[in-house]
């Protein structure tokens, strides 16, 4: 039946569910082994809130369904294209995806730790930068004692490594 022949009442809202951290088409989704724990609790933590969803009102639990179902949706979407890397198989004395990264800024003396991860995970407070940041690809196949430059319009930053961890 055409939506024209449907009471306006009757109308479901489409659940707006935000998108994920950009992942751009064609990129493998790289995610740390902490990564991909974070996946899995985050399905079971919606697995979970909808087996328990307690509403009464039929048009209610059917929205609040709905909004899981599309959040679960974009999940299992970013889960199924996951790529575990072993942070162990790493080169140890290299920046690769998973690394933490101390390094100092040249400008200011300032120094930092960061940890390259997958979009997913990325958490600037919590010192984890995604592999598709700027910061992050400057920093890529560098080694202790080397410099990363990081061109920002008209200005270069320059980074001094000094650490590579793995774990």
């Amino acid at each position: 039946m055409s939506r024209g022949f449907v009471k306006e009442d009757d109308q479901e809202d489409i659940p707006i569910v935000p998108p994920r951290a950009e992942l751009p088409n064609g990129v493998t989704n790289y995610v740390t082994p902490a990564g991909w724990d974070a996946l899995l609790s985050e399905k079971q933590m919606l697995t979970d809130e909808k087996n328990q969803l307690n509403i009464s009102s039929e048009n209610e639990r059917r929205i609040a369904l709905n909004h899981i179902n599309a959040k679960l949706h974009l999940l299992n979407n970013r889960i199924a294209e996951a790529k575990i890397i072993d942070l162990k198989e790493q080169p140890q004395n290299e920046i690769r995806f998973g690394a933490r990264v101390t390094f100092r800024i040249e400008a200011t003396k300032t120094v930092q730790t960061f940890q390259i991860v997958g979009v997913d995970e990325a958490d600037i407070a919590k010192g984890k930068i995604s592999f598709l940041s700027p910061l992050a690809k400057a920093l890529l196949n560098k080694k202790k004692g080397e410099k990363a430059i990081l061109k920002t319009g008209r200005e270069e930053r320059v980074f001094d490594v000094i650490e590579i961890t793995y774990g």
